[in-house]
């Protein structure tokens, strides 16, 4: 199954062009190539196919044969062949110089085809058709130094983004500073307008991974370049106003990344977005101080759940006849933790590296077989089979919970949050003020972290009272099916004092249920109460 990011790629890559060919077939001049001219047409949505225009409507490129073996062969092609898979449309792009004027070179042109019989690999990211084409613009004899550093062009021939190294190759070598289209069908039909809107809130729904604000950041220079290659065109203000926009857009989603970034990495899992993030009115880098800087956290997420094994129950299990880590022979499957040498050599070799993720995607790849079981107090427990329980976790917001105490209370729930969910582990978080306060939320395995960021955001700033959502609690654990071997985690600040009669219900639900209630004091001291199993200060 292809990634998150893989498809928000796709997205962002098919937006841009989109936006960029409407305005190029609405409003930009139509040109038609000289011989040496640099084309390109928007291919397969995330990739472009480029050539070189050799004259009589003939164009040299690389045509597959087999992606699967990566066979090609360098061919002349029609307009209509070069063409046949855009998703945009049917016309071209030509490389042109500042004036809008076509560019190309004879020795570029003759260069590519003396190429065309010859066979070739092909491969979608290294050796691709802009390596071709790259390496027939490098027969120009003409330098033009429009940029300030001469591109290695020996070091950009290996590198993924072919298509961006080509442009700047052929800035160089033939002056292209501009791309115009080439209606080669002379049809009148013109490109939609795209969704500016949609596309804008698009961008701002993505999870905020570094992956997708690298890619976005690289869609944001793309985007002031394009600005500034039609900026002395007659284009509509209207349009200049949009694309302006989107720029804008994009440059808010890269700042506010770097306003939040230090939060994001202590729940890499919680896949945020720009707008969620947006709409939370928290001081994240102050929530990152507080988790980065909480050792307690993790060991008290681990405590919390009914199976949890303590460390006295630890010590008095017998040694496992078994265990996971024994092999227990080989079997195929994707766990790249346990591969065999075999596999992994063909990562080494370019050629193999393709068969070898075509086998991760298959579950075909061989892997060590681990079996085995552990015996606990004369139990058996499959390894595999064993996780911890859910937490129902109830927070202080009342007026005494203000300031550091509750932004520490936030940190803390919210990180217990994150591994929970990381664990497919349930939690139910009750907000409590004076009595009868109550706000809930429940986050099961499929649940946002920006919902509970979100929820977190509600308070009650009034009095206190402990028994409401402790009852609530119970009653959760009662009578919710997925909560059944739950543990109660309570955060608040300071003295925490039940009556005498629902204490004692209390611990007589306890007792029935099995259940721990874990405290956690964001302010004040408490030594011990009449109802907690284990209190905790931060």
């Amino acid at each position: 199954m292809l990634g998150l990011d893989f498809w928000a790629k796709i997205f962002f890559q098919s937006s841009l062009k989109s936006i960029k060919y409407f305005v190029d077939d609405n409003f930009r001049s139509k040109v038609e190539p000289i011989e040496g001219s640099v084309l390109y047409s928007n291919l397969y949505i995330a990739v472009e196919h480029s050539g070189i225009y050799v004259g009589n409507g003939q164009i040299s490129n690389i045509v597959v044969g087999s992606l699967l073996k990566g066979d090609s062969t360098v061919c002349l092609s029609e307009a209509r062949n070069f063409t046949d898979s855009s998703f945009l449309g049917k016309k071209i792009y030509v490389s042109c110089d500042i004036h809008g004027q076509p560019v190309g070179d004879f020795d570029v042109a003759d260069g590519a085809k003396n190429h065309v019989g010859e066979p070739s690999f092909y491969g979608l990211v290294f050796k691709n058709c802009h390596t071709f084409s790259r390496k027939c613009v490098n027969y120009s004899k003409e330098s033009y130094l429009v940029n300030s550093i001469k591109p290695d062009f020996d070091v950009i021939t290996e590198l993924p983004t072919n298509f961006l190294f080509l442009k700047k190759a052929a800035n160089y070598k033939i002056n292209a500073r501009k791309w115009l289209l080439w209606d080669w069908e002379q049809s009148n039909q013109k490109q939609p307008e795209p969704d500016w809107q949609e596309i804008q809130q698009q961008y701002k729904n993505q999870p905020l991974t570094p992956e997708y604000i690298e890619q976005l950041r690289q869609e944001l220079e793309q985007t002031k370049e394009y600005q500034q290659e039609i900026s002395d065109e007659n284009i509509p203000k209207d349009i200049l106003n949009k694309l302006q926009g989107f720029q804008q857009n994009l440059q808010n989603i890269s700042d506010k990344y770097e306003q939040v970034k230090g939060f994001l990495a202590t729940c890499p899992d919680a896949q945020f977005s720009y707008q969620q993030l947006q709409d939370c009115k928290i001081d994240f880098t102050a929530l990152a101080k507080q988790l980065q800087n909480n050792s307690v956290i993790k060991d008290l997420a681990r405590k919390m759940g009914r199976n949890y094994i303590s460390e006295e129950k630890k010590k008095q299990a017998k040694i496992p006849t078994a265990s996971k880590s024994e092999v227990h022979g080989t079997h195929r499957s994707d766990d790249v933790m346990r591969l065999l040498p075999s596999e992994l050599i063909n990562l080494e070799d370019e050629t193999l590296e393709t068969l070898f993720y075509a086998r991760l995607l298959e579950q075909n790849l061989l892997t060590y077989e681990l079996q085995g079981i552990t015996f606990i107090n004369g139990e058996e427990i499959e390894q595999q089979h064993k996780r911890t329980g859910p937490v129902v976790a109830c927070l202080d917001t009342s007026g005494s919970m203000q300031g550091e105490p509750l932004l520490k209370a936030k940190a803390l729930l919210f990180a217990i949050a994150n591994i929970l969910k990381q664990e497919q582990r349930s939690l139910h978080v009750i907000l409590f003020g004076s009595s009868g306060e109550l706000k809930e939320f429940q986050m099961l395995g499929a649940e946002s972290l920006a919902d509970l960021l979100q929820f977190l955001q509600q308070g009650f700033n009034g009095g206190t009272d402990f028994e409401t959502p402790l009852k609530r609690a119970v009653d959760i654990i009662k009578a919710e099916k997925d909560y059944q071997k739950a543990d109660i985690l309570m955060i608040s600040d300071g003295d925490c004092n039940l009556s005498d009669y629902f204490s004692a219900q209390l611990q007589g639900s306890k007792d029935q249920l099995n259940c721990m209630v874990y405290s956690v004091l964001c302010a004040g001291q408490r030594v011990k109460d009449n109802f907690s199993d284990e209190i905790v200060v931060l």
